[in-house]
């Protein structure tokens, strides 16, 4: 998706000259993704009528992000941070600043289709009991990414996916249950986990929330953010109405360093939001779960063994979480 800029309304949802106080809050964090950032962005002009602005969180990219930014988009808050803050720490500097009462948090390697903040916009104001609202979202090619929403970690998941259940029965209900095997994201319903790609929150419930616990660097922040919110009575929605393309991963090149990251937030995860009694037996069979993997890709030869296998090796990397 191509846009001109010079095509485009202005960039706060208003009609030249007009001042209104902002809705939405969108906040975009990125880091050395600029021509995905500029795309996002024009996106967001493009199909927003709901009066927003747009706060943009560099985090000291080095490809030149921030002033790109600044030159095409004058009339949005551009924070050029000279230091990597992550997602977590990075969103709530950002947040500090917004006006509006609601808050989106997009992801700066998207684009907003067909009028799907207005539209996820309009699914909040419907359903003001969730909390926290999420759409759809494509891959590139139009596919489903299906990586919106999930349901939280169980100790019944965990040893599915140890076992290798969740891989060879993917779109089973049952042994694919965190990622809601089956279900195409066509439907309207309640999910545990939204996630941060597209994420809308009341900023007064946001601030109730404390924003994101900056104990996970990266990764595992939204899933936190999610139970903690579904402790005080939240129960996070998501529909297809409003649909956005994520490309996913563009400022995480190596995957053995992303599932690294992602291992220890899920470790913290287990540590803080499983019962006590299920904890150890959890912990037990999560840390098992990239040797399965390395040995399974490598007996059924479907790729990624040495990948899985520099995982395993890493494992004193990552066993314990991220350090509280």
């Amino acid at each position: 998706m191509t846009l001109d800029a010079t095509d485009l309304p202005t960039a706060n949802g208003t009609a030249p000259g007009q001042t209104v106080d902002p809705t939405v809050s969108i906040i975009v964090i990125s880091y050395n993704t600029r021509e995905m950032t500029l795309e996002c962005l024009r996106s967001v002009v493009a199909e927003t009528r709901t009066p927003y602005e747009v706060i943009v969180l560099d985090n000291a990219s080095s490809d030149g992000s921030a002033e790109a930014i600044a030159a095409e988009f004058p009339d949005m808050m551009l924070m050029a941070e000279t230091d990597n803050h992550g997602f977590a720490k990075g969103n709530n500097i950002a947040i500090r600043h917004a006006r509006g009462e609601y808050v989106l948090l997009l992801n700066p390697d998207t684009i907003v289709l067909d009028g799907a903040i207005d539209r996820l916009m309009d699914f909040a104001k419907a359903h003001p009991d969730a909390g926290i609202w999420g759409g759809r979202t494509l891959y590139a090619d139009r596919s489903l990414n299906p990586t919106s929403c999930y349901r939280k970690m169980s100790l019944w998941n965990v040893t599915s996916q140890t076992l290798g259940l969740s891989s060879l029965f993917r779109q089973s209900p049952i042994f694919n249950s965190e990622r809601y095997g089956g279900w195409q994201r066509d439907s309207e319903r309640e999910v545990d986990i939204v996630t941060g790609c597209f994420l809308l929150i009341k900023r007064a419930f946001w601030d109730e929330l404390d924003g994101f616990d900056t104990t996970y660097v990266m990764y595992g922040e939204e899933t936190d953010l999610c139970l903690r919110a579904r402790a005080l009575g939240a129960r996070p929605r998501m529909t297809p109405e409003a649909t956005i393309v994520h490309y996913a991963g563009a400022s995480e090149k190596v995957r053995s360093d992303k599932m690294v990251r992602l291992l220890r937030a899920k470790v913290l995860l287990i540590k803080r939001h499983f019962p006590a009694w299920k904890r150890p037996l959890g912990l037990a069979m999560f840390r098992l779960w990239p040797w399965s993997r390395a040995w399974g890709t490598r007996l059924l030869r479907t790729g990624g063994a040495d990948t899985w296998a520099e995982i395993w090796a890493r494992r004193d990397e990552w066993k314990d979480g991220w350090p509280e």
